[in-house]
Order: C-alpha cells, then structure tokens, then sequence
C-alpha cells in the first residue's frame, strides 16, 4: 500500500464522538444534500420542459405554414396539392413529418348554453398517437363512419373536458355547430370523445374534427388544406431549419415556429433553466465551503502528525496527498448517499405522485419526472472534478507548517 494511502486510512478511522468525525459527517452530508439535491431538481425540471413541449405539440407544430388570409385570423387561406410547401418539404432531411390541417371558428350551441370554439379539422394523415395520453373519455375520430358515407365527412368531434362542463355534454351527445360566415352554415355534430391537455390555451375553445367539414364549410374542393403542421427530428434545430424553409417558399405563404406562437411558455421554460442554474450553483457554492473548513479542521486537528511526517523526511506534496485523499473519500462516500437518496426521492414521486400541483398555473396536476442518466452523470462527473479542485485549496496550508512548531503544538 502506498504511504499516503496508508495514513489517509488511519486518519479516516477516527474514533467515534471525536470531533474529527463529527466534521467528516458533516462534509459528506453536505456533499450528499447538494448531489441529490441536483439530480431531484435536474428531474423535475426536464419533466416540466417534456410535459408541457409534448402538450404543446398536441396542438401546436414545431413550424405551421399557412396562405396569408384576410379578415378573421384563426382561419386560413386555402392552398391546393400539389404546392410549393408540399415539393419543398421531402427535400429537408431534419424533418421528421409533416401532416395538413383546416380551421375554421364557430358556436357550439346547446338548448342552454352557447360557447365560441375554432374547429380543427384533421385527415388521416393526423398523427393520433402523442394525443393518445390526453384522450380521458370515449374515442377518436373514424373517418370512416356511416356519416362520411352519407355527407362525405365525418360528423364525429373531440372536445375538452372543459367545454363538454360548459356545455353539459357527454359522450354520444349531439351539438349544433354555425360556422361564423355568411350566411352561417350550421352542422350537426356527435361527441366521440372528451381531452383534456390541462392548458388553457387549447382546452378554453378548440375542437377537433373531420378535414371534410372545414373544406365543405369553406367551400374548398378535397385538394385543399390551410395548414402544414411540420415537427422536426430534433427541436433544436427549429431556427435553422425555419430560416431554410423561408429562403426556399415563395411570397404569399406565412411560415410560424411554434416559440412565435407561444411566446410566454417558451419564455417561462427558459426562466426555469436560469432558475434552476442559480440555485445548483448556490447549493454547490456551499457544499464546497464546507469541504474546505472541513479539511481545514482536519489539517489544524493533525498538526502534530504533520510535524513528525515532516520531521521523518515526507515532502510537502506527499503530506497534502494525504489530506486531498481523505476529502476525496468524503466526496465519493457523499456521491453515493447523495446519488441513492436523490434517485430514491425521484422513483417514489414517478410511481406515486406524492406531489400535486395546480393545473391553472403549471398546466399538469403532479410533479412530473424525467429519468435522464447522462445528465445525472453529468452532475456526478461536475461535482468530483469542481470538489477535487476545490481540495487542492485547504492542503496549500501544509506548506507553511514548520515541524518543530508543529511538534509542539497542542490541540
């Protein structure tokens, strides 16, 4: 065994109730708090950035891409298949998939109760399977009912838990929609099923339905859509691959990322990631005070013992080799404290939902979590090389220490 090695093991016994175990403790508990402290806040905070994105996108694609309109500005203008946006989009590999859409604003009106709503009519192009986890009652659209048989679309609509509370409807129920055009054009609809995304944005009024309603409502012919709703591979390249679409699309089409959209949500997520940076600094911040007193303790505790190494001929570099290796065994035992706890705490609000939330203002009712090892690992790795750096710090003090004065101290 090598010498430093040996004597860092002797040091780390200490009795137990002496006041060098008392401070060791008390370092590895603060390593600990700030290891699993940062694994809990990095889980939570890539669980409310995945929640909201994946409620966001129910609705709202990475990029819409629209014909300029005039007059009411939730509909749109038109474009016939084939386009240019249609011969654009195959030759951008980035693009994951793209689907067409029509929407169109109406009143749903019941013998009690009347509510505006915007009508999105979808094909069967439509992606089902993210919105899967918002559907809470009855089923999806089927463009092949009888009533696509008798009126060339479906009659069947989803609406929000919020609206079908509003209206007093349930599934199966049937509702009266009038188109806002002149003269209005109403259309009797059916409840296949309620959703609900828990935010306002899309649950105070939107409705989905056939694409054949809004195109025969519209007065459009089969080959017509309003809306190409793009998502990409990776939202990370948005900015790059929306700057690409604009040079190549010609006048006359309106291109929109979904960060324009909405603004305050994306806006909210980067104030949570300048947040949550603040606070792992502050928590590493005092972590690594900790270890340098602690060390520090340490150091002052075992003058005598550094005189006499000093005395027998040990070089200053391997004295404070001693010491770095008695804080590093602090630092990994209060990883793995601190890495079980923090997973521990994380598993337990994933499977039980310990932790309830208010939908109205954080658009889920539970802490969600999300498991993302190489971040976690990240934080391990962070947190060694910053701890061992910082170590380096307190051993510099055992250069100054003369072994006759050091022989001759007393605690």
């Amino acid at each position: 065994m090598q010498f430093p090695s040996f004597i860092a093991k002797r040091i780390r016994h200490n009795e137990a109730g002496s006041f060098s175990a008392t401070v060791s403790r008390i370092g590895v508990a603060s390593i600990a708090i700030g290891i699993s402290v940062g694994i809990i806040a990095f889980a939570v905070l890539l669980g409310f950035k995945q929640t909201i994105q994946e409620k966001i996108f129910l609705f709202g694609a990475h990029i819409n891409i629209t014909s300029y309109s005039q007059g009411n500005s939730y509909e749109e203008g038109p474009m016939s298949i084939p386009n240019p946006v249609s011969i654009a989009l195959p030759q951008i590999p980035e693009i994951k998939r793209w689907q067409t859409v029509a929407h169109k604003s109406g009143i749903l009106k019941t013998p009690e109760e009347i509510k505006g709503v915007i009508l999105k009519g979808v094909g069967k192009d439509y992606d089902w399977q993210t919105f899967k986890s918002s559907l809470k009652e009855g089923k999806l659209i089927s463009h092949n009912d009888s009533s696509s048989i008798k009126y060339g679309y479906s009659s069947e609509i989803l609406i929000s838990r919020k609206i079908a509370a509003e209206l007093r409807l349930k599934i199966g129920d049937d509702v009266i929609m009038y188109s806002l055009q002149n003269p209005p054009r109403p259309r009797k609809l059916t409840i296949c099923g309620i959703y609900d995304t828990q935010m306002e944005e899309f649950d105070n009024n939107l409705i989905i339905g056939d694409l054949g309603l809004v195109q025969r409502l519209n007065g459009w012919g089969k080959d017509s859509v309003g809306t190409y709703e793009i998502y990409l591979k990776d939202f990370r390249d948005l900015d790059r691959v929306a700057n690409q679409l604009r040079t190549t699309l010609p006048p006359g089409i309106f291109l929109q990322k979904v960060t324009s959209t909405y603004p305050q949500i994306f806006d909210w997520l980067i104030l949570l990631d300048r947040n949550t940076a603040v606070f792992l600094t502050l928590i590493l911040f005092v972590a690594c005070f900790n270890m340098i007193s602690i060390l520090l303790v340490m150091i002052m505790e075992r003058t005598p013992l550094i005189g006499l190494l000093k005395t027998l001929g040990s070089p200053n570099g391997q004295i404070r080799r001693v010491f770095f290796s008695v804080g590093l065994y602090m630092v990994r035992l209060g990883l793995i404290i601190g890495n079980v706890t923090g997973l521990l705490l994380c598993w337990l609000q994933y499977q039980f939902k310990l932790i309830s939330l208010d939908p109205v203002n954080y658009y889920m009712d539970t802490v969600p979590i999300v498991f993302d090892w190489p971040i976690f690992l990240a934080v391990n790795i962070a947190t060694v090389v910053i701890s061992a750096l910082i170590l380096l710090i307190p051993t510099l003090i055992i250069t100054k220490i003369q072994p006759i004065k050091a022989l001759l101290f007393k605690k």
